[in-house]
């Protein structure tokens, strides 16, 4: 699993997939959300705007990612 470390409270599900090398652009992130491609803690999820915290997982194609402070 990959570890991902933000500064702030949150990262926006969308960014936290560009940043995490998962998709390129903010229109591929929105694809992949919006054809439930994508699980936040083991659902999916079809919110691109959806907040993640520390502590939060999310996957998308087999590569799994955590969010840390």
């Amino acid at each position: 699993m990959e570890i991902i470390k933000i500064r702030d409270e949150f990262i926006k599900l969308g960014q936290a997939l560009k940043l995490a090398g998962i998709c390129s652009s903010g229109v591929d992130a929105k694809h992949l959300i919006e054809n439930g491609a994508v699980t936040v803690n083991g659902k999916v999820e079809l919110q691109r705007g959806k907040k993640l915290r520390h502590g939060d997982v999310f996957a998308c194609d087999g590569k799994s990612v955590q969010i840390s402070g």
